[in-house]
């Protein structure tokens, strides 16, 4: 009996092995089946047709109606004809899509099918969280599920190519798109970015439901000097390569299929005309083996930067440097011919360039199907799904950090309470979609005035007091803050006087961040601050809740509010999500994956500082690293986030096993002292106290979401490896320095268990 069940043991596994030798051939023969037919695609190609698939150009017409005779949108539907055209953005809508989709494959020579893009950056029509509340839930497969419906409902608008994720850390919250990106941590940044190009690409690029992602913008784009849109970038190799780059090499092992190259220069070169970052590091260097696109108009922009003289000198920097398609700079269309033509560029890095967008279309099953992506009828329904309201609602719950609350006023009561909810953007159905909501409607968020009524058992009264701006709210201007209209302010003050709590929402609105939007001032803008502290004069039993695409300096409110709420702009079930964490229907557990400054002078600002030569103040003077006006500690540091019930570290171990297996192993007792059930992110740190460069006092290397009833005890292990112990040297050399290190555990930066190790 022994001898047959071993037999048949030995059978299975010869099997297994044989099928996954079968599997691994299938994927090979499938990708030399792709390369054989790009190859013989390209052999068809002329030059101009070649250059053409790297020309991305923006809608330019109403596809559905009679073709344009004059202008440049007349050019552009001769260049779809003429098969001079590889990509188009913002066209949407299966009736749109299906139309220049056909004039392209049906019309030109070659019938090469056109990817098209959009951007889908926290959703298509139901809208997520922006990214940087998504950031702050800590929880990978919501982000995930995220990105999946986004991909779900802009395929399903004829959409297969989307401009996300943003992975650029930042560390300055002036600059409008750090509400675009995962904030100012490397380690956690990696971990969304492999989340959310695995949502919107799924297992199968084609699949009719999946979209190619893009990481942007490569790179550097979030540490523009003063946090001003567009600007210059001046950084070090270290903060290069252990800070910015390890997202965007995440992203690239987890098969993003594009890169977007970013607006600003970087060792003096515009990154649209940098060999260093896009040969040398992501096609050399890192085999990446999708194409690179440019961020828009930035090949003509390398003129305005004074690296170019003309287009034509433009073009042949951007090919050269390997930016592989253009979005609507109008630079190769115009000059990559004559360049290729008179051997000024080399027609193999042409071919090149057009191999990776071809492979690409190849990949997402474009020649297959070219209308593929959609029909009318998946459109309707899969843009207005209940599952996707539902999960977006989780999503945004899940985004909500709770900052400070003393007194315990949240939760709410369910009932007997004399609520008075103000602010004017707490009555807003536009500003919590955020910034990039393109394909979204206007007025469809759920406000928080909406989901609060819908608790009935407590009286509620609402005042909208003064209006935050004034006008028109567009993504293309700039918003008019009003700081001069005090209509409804006295009015807001008095309904705040009778009430038991007060609950306040303010903020920005949703166009107050985001791409464009750099500010200077990170106070509530407009007359917020007065009403908040002219409220609090009446009644100090106030919750502010903070509608918000970046951090904000608070620093009065911290100082005087008892509770403070995180709640960014949740997007399209904004008001449902805020009244159940609210009323207690759901328990907080989102942190902070941006420190909050106590004012701008601080920023940047950010947890994973250098030490420096003069920490403290040893001999009682002023010399040393602070400031003589503010404390050098953040408001609310990086990683913090509290919930309506209490958590106890205890038990840290640290089991040193690097010697013989390259691990080290970290234990310890989480548990819930309080009386509800909740979540919490346990966090793991590491110092590095002795390197051949300086290195940080504090680096995320571990987290962990746990779910714990009350009085419930997980034992929670994390097993560092040299991943996580090693950095990148001044050479670019990825190395583990032997050494002292120091482990920290606690629910936030500011941790509250510490150990150490030696790795020898």
């Amino acid at each position: 009996m022994f001898l047959k069940i071993k037999l048949f043991a030995f059978l299975v596994i010869a099997m297994l092995g044989l099928l996954s030798q079968s599997v691994y051939a299938q994927a090979k023969t499938s990708e030399l089946r792709v390369e054989q037919k790009v190859d013989s695609l390209l052999a068809l190609m002329t030059v101009e047709e070649k250059v053409g698939q790297m020309n991305l150009y923006n809608g330019f017409w109403n596809v559905t109606g009679p073709a344009p005779e004059h202008g440049g949108a007349a050019i552009k539907y001769k260049h779809l004809k003429n098969g001079w055209v590889g990509a188009m953005l913002n066209v949407r809508g299966t009736e749109e899509v299906n139309k220049v989709q056909r004039i392209a494959v049906e019309e030109s020579r070659l019938g090469i099918p056109l990817l098209i893009g959009f951007d889908v950056i926290h959703g298509y029509k139901t809208l997520s969280p922006i990214p940087l509340a998504e950031s702050a839930s800590w929880d990978l497969e919501a982000i995930k599920a995220s990105a999946r419906i986004a991909a779900i409902e802009a395929s399903s608008a004829g959409i297969n190519w989307t401009f996300a994720p943003m992975v650029d850390v930042s560390r300055d919250a002036r600059w409008g798109r750090v509400m675009e990106g995962a904030g100012e941590d490397p380690f956690l940044g990696s971990l969304i970015a492999t989340a959310r190009v695995n949502g919107f690409q799924g297992t199968n690029l084609s699949d009719a439901n999946t979209i190619a992602a893009c990481a942007k913008h490569f790179a550097g784009y979030g540490f523009a000097e003063a946090g001003k849109e567009y600007n210059t970038v001046d950084v070090g190799l270290s903060t290069l390569y252990n800070t910015i780059l390890p997202p965007f090499k995440a992203a690239e092992e987890a098969g993003v299929k594009t890169f977007m190259n970013s607006f600003n220069d970087l060792n003096g070169v515009p990154v649209t005309a940098s060999e260093f970052l896009q040969r040398d590091i992501l096609k050399n260097g890192w085999d990446f083996n999708g194409f690179v696109v440019s961020d828009w108009a930035s090949m003509n922009e390398l003129i305005s930067w004074g690296v170019a003289k003309d287009k034509k000198e433009a073009a042949k920097l951007a090919i050269t440097a390997g930016s592989d398609m253009d979005m609507e700079g109008h630079v190769y269309i115009k000059a990559l011919v004559d360049l290729i033509n008179e051997g000024t560029v080399d027609i193999e890095l042409l071919n090149d360039a057009v191999r990776r967008i071809l492979r690409v279309k190849y990949e997402l099953g474009l020649f297959d199907n070219p209308y593929k992506y959609g029909n009318k009828i998946d459109e309707e329904k899969r843009t207005s799904s209940q599952a996707h309201h539902e999960s977006v609602l989780d999503m945004a719950k899940k985004s909500i950090v709770l900052l400070k609350n003393e007194g315990q006023l949240l939760p709410l009561k369910k009932k007997g309470q004399r609520i008075a909810l103000i602010g004017d953007l707490a009555n807003d159905k536009s500003s919590p979609l955020g910034s990039w909501r393109l394909a979204s409607d206007e007025e469809t968020a759920v406000s928080v005035l909406e989901g609060m009524q819908k608790y009935k058992s407590n009286t509620l009264s609402f005042s909208k007091g003064p209006v935050v701006f004034k006008g028109t709210s567009t993504f293309l201007k700039e918003l008019d803050i009003n700081t001069t209209d005090y209509t409804g302010f006295k009015e807001a003050v008095e309904t705040a006087k009778n009430a038991d709590v007060v609950v306040m929402v303010l903020g920005e609105h949703g166009f107050q961040s985001g791409e464009g939007r750099s500010r200077t001032n990170l106070q509530l803008p407009g007359l917020q601050q007065e009403l908040l502290e002219k409220v609090y004069e009446v009644n100090q039993n106030i919750v502010l809740v903070l509608n918000n695409g970046r951090p904000l300096a608070i620093t009065w409110a911290a100082e005087h509010i008892p509770t403070i709420v995180e709640a960014w702009q949740l997007g399209t079930e904004t008001g449902n999500a805020v009244a159940q964490v609210l009323y207690g229907d759901y328990n907080p557990s989102g942190k902070l994956p941006m420190t909050f400054p106590r004012n701008v002078g601080q920023v940047p600002i950010y947890y994973n500082y250098k030490n420096t030569g003069r920490p403290i103040d040893k001999d009682n003077n002023v010399f040393y690293s602070h400031y003589s006006d503010v404390e050098k500690t953040p408001l609310f540091v990086f990683g913090h986030g509290l919930s309506y019930t209490e958590f106890e570290y205890s038990n840290l171990k640290v089991t040193n096993t690097y010697k013989t297996n390259k691990e080290v192993t970290v234990t310890f007792d989480l548990k819930n002292v309080g009386n509800r059930t909740g979540k919490e992110v346990a966090q793991l740190y590491i110092r590095d106290l002795v390197g051949s460069i300086t290195r940080p006092i504090k680096e995320l290397k571990g987290f962990k979401l746990v779910e714990l009833k009350p009085g419930e005890t997980e034992k929670i292990t994390f097993v560092l490896s040299s991943k996580e112990l090693g950095f990148y040297n001044n050479k670019q050399q990825f190395n583990v320095e032997l050494g002292d290190f120091k482990i920290f555990i606690g629910g936030s930066s500011e941790t509250v268990l510490e150990g150490d190790f030696i790795l020898k």
